[in-house]
């Protein structure tokens, strides 16, 4: 019999609830503990409540845990991953663009390798991550992220035209700069630019395009990579969360996956 896996939710809004009703009953995977903040704790405690969850809900990593998922937003990670690394505790994070931070990258490297711990990278929303850090290991040239949404996704940018590219019809560039730019200009919408980077050139190296097109109506994420291995397209359609339309439903299927990968004897 194979033995069930404990987890530590780290973030309890509309992904981690997700994650915590997708996973009730499965026989090898359950959630033992919850992380949140002080001003959410109340709201976590009664939701599970009104599920008949019995699940502790603290401030803070337990001292006992296996594995950490984190759900939370950008701030978790310096704030409950690293030190539930140092300590040795693996962790899966999907706030990913929290990596464009100058230097963090190398202190979740570092505190894994002190813990003798891993620190996995979840792909969350975008698709196509095993194929670029494949190709890359054969040498990659060129990778390109557009990012195409309505203008109403981007909060802002219409009062600040001088920051706008020229349009073509109708379609505007709100910014073309690096992935680690992208990331820190529009930080509510940088895990896939982010995500993209890091399994292939860097966030500096990769090239990104952000669109504001009123002809559509969903967010696309399309991505184009050169190198040794050949070229790859990919373009995706994510529908939203039902619960937050602001976040993609392939997020919450990301982190099932991997947890699922995890307790399971075959992968993919």
């Amino acid at each position: 019999m194979t033995p069930t896996l404990d987890i530590t939710l780290v973030g309890f809004g509309a992904v981690g609830r997700s994650i915590f009703e997708r996973l009730a009953g499965h026989p090898g995977l359950r959630i033992t503990h919850i992380v949140a903040s002080e001003r959410s704790q109340q709201d976590a405690r009664n939701y599970l409540a009104g599920k008949g969850a019995s699940v502790p809900v603290g401030t803070q990593v337990p001292a006992d845990a296996k594995l950490v998922l984190e759900c939370a937003g950008h701030g978790a990670l310096v704030e409950h991953v690293l030190p539930a690394l140092a300590r040795g505790v693996e962790c899966a994070v999907l706030s990913v663009g929290a990596l464009a931070e100058v230097g963090l990258p190398e202190k979740l490297e570092a505190a894994a390798k002190a813990g003798g711990a891993q620190v996995h990278l979840l792909a969350g929303a975008i698709g196509g991550i095993d194929a670029i850090a494949a190709a890359k290991l054969a040498g990659l040239t060129e990778v390109t992220y557009t990012g195409r949404k309505p203008p109403s996704s981007w909060a802002g940018f219409e009062s600040k035209p001088a920051e706008v590219g020229a349009k073509s019809n109708g379609v505007a560039i709100v910014l073309e700069a690096s992935a680690r730019e992208a990331a820190n200009r529009f930080p509510k919408n940088a895990n896939v630019a982010a995500t993209v980077a890091l399994a292939g050139l860097g966030l500096d190296a990769t090239r990104v395009r952000l669109l504001a097109d009123p002809g559509v109506t969903e967010n696309i994420h399309e991505i184009h990579a050169k190198g040794a291995f050949g070229e790859m397209r990919i373009e995706m359609r994510g529908k939203p969360l039902a619960d937050n339309p602001k976040t993609s439903a392939l997020t919450v299927l990301s982190a099932l996956r991997f947890l699922h990968n995890r307790a399971a004897a075959l992968t993919i």
